[in-house]
């Protein structure tokens, strides 16, 4: 039984693609999930942006709104400064990440900065005032030595003071089932909440995943061979890989998700609606005749 969701959106450039995310947020809101997040640009390119538009949550729905908040190209006061700002809006709850650079190269700590998440959520906490939430990486992050540093990495994060984590997207369910019983193993108790990437550009999750270490399961790949012009299709796929996704996530004990909108809703909605999260989908009974060979 799923006990809550979430949903992630990102700062748009253009009043085009802002206009897009208001009405993401306006059409999902609905579905009522426990917190909606707004994420930071490499080395907190969007910070202003970020600050709006949580802002603006805050004050304009009745949705929580959680704020990103990365250590990347940044003195500790500057940080600082973006943690009590948050606070002064009423944010109380932080998504707390190491970031990326703004080249996107290798990690390299700001002389004056924290350095590390883990010296980030202890920053957080040391406030009292948030509850915090750190990544996850169920398949070893692309800069890390091995799993068992990524392990380590999150221990520490909760040892600091998260309170729970959000994974990275991944497609395998046996992925998020073995990694969340590898961390019961090594003590590990806090909430996991798997990410979720429904998208009807596949294209663009193969460019995410390999970024990010994520695998695509052939399965995956072959059902979008051929369907770079039928946008119908790949939506349709898209609905139904994510709801078996979350139905099996449910059947193993996974009872809060957290889906990457990409600030897009349809594919969203549909998921939920079918999941029973929200009204009945006019799509859902189109959906119902994919056979089961045709999305696994």
């Amino acid at each position: 039984m799923i006990r809550s969701i979430s949903f992630e959106f990102f700062p748009p450039k253009t009043p085009k693609f802002e206009a897009k995310l208001w009405q993401s947020i306006e059409q999902l809101a609905p579905i009522g999930p426990k917190f909606v997040s707004v994420t930071y640009g490499a080395g907190g390119s969007t910070r202003n942006a970020t600050h709006k538009i949580v802002k603006n949550i805050i004050n304009d729905t009745k949705l929580n709104a959680a704020a990103h908040l990365t250590c990347v190209a940044a003195t500790k006061e500057e940080v600082d400064s973006v943690i009590d700002d948050y606070k002064s809006i009423g944010v109380n709850h932080i998504v707390a990440l190491r970031g990326d650079m703004p080249d996107m190269g290798s990690f390299k700590p700001h002389p004056g900065g924290y350095r590390s998440s883990v010296e980030l959520v202890g920053a957080i906490k040391e406030q009292g005032c948030f509850d915090i939430t750190v990544s996850a990486y169920p398949e070893k992050h692309p800069e890390s030595h091995s799993f068992e540093t990524d392990i380590n990495l999150l221990k520490a994060k909760i040892d600091a003071g998260a309170d729970q984590a959000i994974t990275q997207f991944a497609f395998d369910n046996d992925v998020y089932v073995s990694f969340r019983d590898k961390l019961v193993a090594d003590g590990i108790n806090v909430p996991l909440i798997p990410g979720i990437m429904p998208t009807t550009n596949f294209k663009g999750v193969q460019s995410m995943a390999e970024k990010c270490g994520t695998s695509i399961p052939e399965w995956l790949s072959a059902q979008y061979i051929g369907l770079e012009d039928d946008f119908e299709r790949r939506q349709e796929i898209a609905i139904r890989v994510a709801v078996d996704q979350c139905h099996r996530l449910i059947s193993e004990g996974f009872d809060q998700l957290h889906f990457y909108t990409l600030n897009q809703y349809k594919v969203i909605s549909e998921v939920c609606n079918i999941l029973g999260l929200g009204a009945k989908s006019k799509l859902e009974k189109d959906l119902t005749g994919l056979s089961k060979r045709e999305i696994s």
